[in-house]
């Protein structure tokens, strides 16, 4: 056998491995429930998994609340939920995580307009943003990812408090155990952009953990989760020689966007999942982490850190 052939083979063997082990991996949302005069919010909704998640919301009754930054996307979102569910109750409100005033006009809005909030679900997220620095002093890739919905969510907690039993559902990644993340200077911009994703990534898993705590008792949760490796609007922000082999590898080997989906769904409404908190889910089930991403102090502190990056107020505190 030469060289080009034992490559050959090397390589079709890689591919019938991982199209395989994403079969094998690939759970299901099977929960049934309704969600008729609930509402849920979903970041990042226009597009990817997040509209996926949409229109799942949407077919079981719920009022679904579309965040997103681009209002054109939004709502051609919005009409394909309406086309596919025939649920009309949709509704719009623009936020832009790279600005902390645009997510504290956001939450403004949504306390004027909406007398309750069941699930929030914060999927938003980006990659290949650079090292660039945001209005508020912020790398970017971490504001988009990590501070922007930290403060998204601690600004929305009265209002899952007041619609208890509630859920809050944060989409973070498996790239979190590739993290070189400094605790003391969660702003430090890396040189490599991945490694800004994959830090931002365990801060949601950290976020979602020490946020458990502080609600216990009041029957609200927090769960986090990786909803496998999809090829979605996420890489659009990456350079070409990056974005091309994704685009043609990803979709071939391994999740589409509904099958992204089907996790973030079972932590939204799976009655399995009911008074689950602080834990973190794969293809359905919960799911092992790394101890790093289960080290009490380490929660501690990031989150301590997290409020004094998005300068949170005494009066944005609800727990």
């Amino acid at each position: 056998m030469n060289t080009f052939t034992c490559i050959a083979f090397g390589i079709i063997v890689f591919i019938v491995v991982v199209k395989i082990l994403n079969v094998v991996t690939k759970g299901r949302c099977t929960s049934k429930a309704k969600l008729n005069g609930k509402t849920v919010l979903i970041t990042g909704a226009s597009g990817g998994i997040g509209k996926e998640t949409a229109i799942d919301m949407a077919a079981r009754g719920a009022r679904v609340i579309l965040g997103c930054r681009n209002l054109k996307f939004a709502e051609d979102t919005k009409q394909e939920i309406i086309s596919k569910t025939g649920n009309t109750n949709i509704v719009i409100y623009q936020i832009d995580f790279e600005s902390l005033t645009s997510v504290r006009k956001f939450s403004k809005l949504i306390h004027e307009n909406e007398s309750r909030l069941d699930v929030l679900i914060n999927n938003a997220g980006a990659m290949g943003l650079g090292n660039k620095i945001t209005e508020d002093g912020l790398h970017i890739m971490m504001q988009v990812n990590h501070f922007g919905p930290f403060l998204l969510t601690n600004l929305l907690l009265d209002l899952l408090k007041k619609s208890a039993p509630s859920r809050i559902v944060t989409v973070s990644s498996l790239g979190y155990i590739l993290t070189l993340l400094d605790p003391d200077n969660l702003n430090k911009p890396r040189r490599f952009d991945e490694l800004n994703y994959f830090n931002s990534k365990l801060c949601n898993i950290l976020m979602s953990n020490e946020l458990a705590r502080k609600l216990e008792g009041t029957n609200v949760t927090s769960n986090c989760l990786h909803p496998g490796v999809i090829y979605t609007p996420l890489f659009k922000h990456l350079p070409w020689y990056k974005r091309i082999p994704v685009s043609l590898i990803f979709p071939f080997l391994f999740k589409n966007t509904k099958e992204g989906a089907q996790t973030t769904i079972h932590c939204a409404v799976c009655e399995k999942v009911y008074g689950v908190s602080g834990k973190y889910f794969q293809d359905c089930k919960e799911y092992w982490t790394l101890p790093i991403a289960s080290n009490r102090e380490l929660d501690v502190k990031v989150w301590n850190k997290s409020m004094e990056f998005v300068k949170l107020q005494e009066n944005e505190i609800h727990y």
